[in-house]
């Protein structure tokens, strides 16, 4: 704890997620179900709890109800008698009368908290990407080069770059231009087919933070975003750098996703399974916590077939029945019948497949039940009928669908 009095974090959870719609139609992107048992925010607050941070602002906006429970059935551990918090702000209203218009915007409506703790640091996350990070090895960084701003970045390939803020430094970090979501992103020197983008975890100096902000506010032209106006406005002005997220021997660059779209989305969950995952959850030195569930093991059973489960995650509450499950992720609940084939799909909450029923590259959200011998994936026309199929041909099953057998 000492060493983050004079910080204070704050993690924005307020996006609307239209490109995870339908899994965002009325909860939170923070809030939406990952990995089984997880919801997104749970990495960014696990990250900061194995950090050492225990005083943290939520601030929140669309769909705030689903995280809100979240955070309050689950993440109810700070004790405040020990100076510890973890607060959801939804938008206040104080110094006007909107909701937030941007990243930055949601700060300069919250000033009120820095003017309360006066800190001099300020750290500022994003609770919608999946990742392992210690903080205060960024924070170390930033004192160390006496920033205003310290950004940290990741090695992705060239063409994403268009999804991300995109960065060129100077050989000691710091950054000489940043330029957000741009149509060709400029590749790294001397590697053509990368680029250095932006994670949307940010540590400022907390008296350039409100200066920058409060002029950002002022400008009517302004989006009041982040990567959009403040960093490249602050770039030649302010000494800005880039915390390179890697090995710091090898250089090589940690697990880190973004997942604001629904391929994205699913592919993240293909990273989660197999012998040797791309993004490891049962790692004992860094832990990351879930909801805490009262249900009993998962179960499998066959008196004629074996159940057959491969390269999968399942949840506790399970019940597989002479079932089939491939590079699938199973939350807590779900439930396949007999002969049912589920392969690399994600199933939340309360999942029912029925007999024989057959899932393949798809996400179906919690409570939904599929019929016996119903096919989800197998038919690309019907599936666009019915469901949302993404251009990776992902097919999404919300809640809210009645399906009828066959």
């Amino acid at each position: 704890m000492e060493r983050w009095k004079n910080l204070t974090t704050i993690i924005m959870a307020g996006g609307k997620g239209e490109r995870l719609f339908p899994l965002t139609r009325d909860k939170a992107k923070p809030a939406i179900t990952f990995g089984g048992i997880y919801r997104i925010i749970d990495f960014t607050l696990s990250n900061c709890l194995n950090s050492g941070i225990r005083r943290i602002y939520v601030l929140t906006q669309y769909g705030s109800l689903s995280l809100d429970l979240h955070l309050r059935l689950h993440w109810n551990l700070m004790r405040p008698e020990f100076g510890e918090y973890l607060y959801s702000v939804p938008p206040q209203q104080i110094t006007t009368n909107r909701w937030y218009r941007g990243t930055a915007d949601s700060i300069y409506q919250n000033l009120f908290l820095l003017e309360q703790e006066r800190p001099e640091h300020v750290l500022i996350l994003s609770g919608d990407h999946v990742y392992k990070m210690d903080y205060g090895a960024m924070l170390d960084y930033h004192l160390a080069k006496d920033a205003d701003l310290t950004v940290a970045t990741v090695i992705v390939p060239r063409e994403e770059g268009r999804a991300f803020g995109i960065l060129h430094t100077a050989a000691d970090g710091e950054v000489v231009e940043f330029l957000e979501k741009p149509k060709e992103p400029p590749p790294m020197p001397g590697h053509p087919d990368l680029a250095l983008a932006s994670m949307g975890v940010y540590v400022f100096k907390a008296e350039v933070l409100v200066q920058e902000v409060i002029r950002d506010a002022k400008n009517r032209a302004s989006k009041h975003d982040f990567g959009m106006n403040i960093i490249p406005q602050m770039v030649g002005r302010k000494r800005v750098y880039a915390y390179p997220f890697g090995d710091p021997k090898s250089g090589a660059a940690y697990y880190w996703r973004d997942i604001g779209q629904l391929d994205a989305y699913f592919a993240a969950h293909q990273d989660l399974v197999g012998d040797q995952p791309v993004f490891d959850l049962f790692g004992d030195d860094w832990p990351i916590r879930g909801a805490v569930s009262h249900l009993p093991p998962a179960k499998c059973f066959g008196r004629e077939h074996p159940v057959t489960v491969t390269d999968s995650l399942i949840s506790a509450g399970c019940v597989l029945q002479e079932a089939r499950v491939v590079r699938s992720v199973l939350s807590p609940g779900v439930r396949v019948a007999r002969g049912a084939q589920v392969e690399e799909a994600v199933l939340w909450d309360g999942v029912r497949v029925g007999v024989g029923a057959k899932i393949r590259r798809a996400v179906i959200e919690d409570g939904v039940h599929i019929p016996p011998r119903f096919t989800i994936g197998y038919d690309p026309e019907a599936d666009a009928r019915l469901f949302t199929v993404t251009p990776g041909g992902v097919v999404v099953v919300p809640n809210n669908v009645i399906l009828e057998a066959p």
